[in-house]
């Protein structure tokens, strides 16, 4: 028989606490298992310039995959909205169009490189606790270069990387692979 541990996670001051079990990969040791989970509609909030058309492809393909299971909808947001000069400014005016596209029932996920670092299995385990708190949308947000500003982060239900590998804009631009996933291949040389 295989225990199921809850073991609490944090990362820049904030926790999460997620159940931890070797059987994951059959089901019997998620807490869902056998219970029907509310899937909500998920809205992706993107800042940035307009996507590479390969990069578009790979996105469209994969909100497709995901459309089998709920309501997918994909929002960019243009980077620097008001053509700000100093950074501070420009993180505020994206900010605010975040936030303006949020509603007050959204269960919000910030994505940051200080956010906590989940597996597979926690994430499943957020999505499902998400499902069961009355929210009706789940809304990820993902930041221009310069990360997210103090509206988003306030407003975010929780914050988590995608993994340990995620890097700032500076290094993802160096990186040509990393910066084509972002959508930021035209400043490569």
């Amino acid at each position: 028989m295989v225990m199921a541990m809850a073991v609490p996670i944090s990362a820049c001051g904030v926790s999460l606490q997620c159940t931890n079990s070797s059987s994951y990969s059959s089901g019997k040791g998620c807490k869902y298992a056998g219970q029907s989970v509310r899937a909500l509609p998920i809205r992706i909030l993107t800042v940035g310039k307009t996507r590479l058309p390969g990069v578009q492809l790979l996105v469209d393909e994969y909100i497709a995959k995901l459309r089998r299971f709920c309501h997918v909808d994909d929002v960019q947001v243009r980077a620097n909205p008001k053509n700000a000069r100093n950074t501070r400014a420009q993180v505020d005016d994206e900010d605010t169009a975040l936030v303006n596209l949020i509603r007050s029932d959204d269960w919000v996920v910030m994505l940051d490189e200080c956010g906590l670092d989940i597996d597979s299995e926690q994430m499943a385990e957020l999505l499902g606790d998400a499902g069961n708190t009355g929210a009706s949308r789940l809304s990820f947000c993902i930041g221009g270069p310069y990360g997210h500003g103090q509206q988003v982060r306030n407003r975010a239900n929780v914050s988590i990387k995608l993994s340990s590998m995620v890097m700032d804009y500076s290094e993802r631009t160096k990186v040509p692979s990393l910066a084509l996933i972002s959508g930021q291949a035209s400043s490569v040389d």
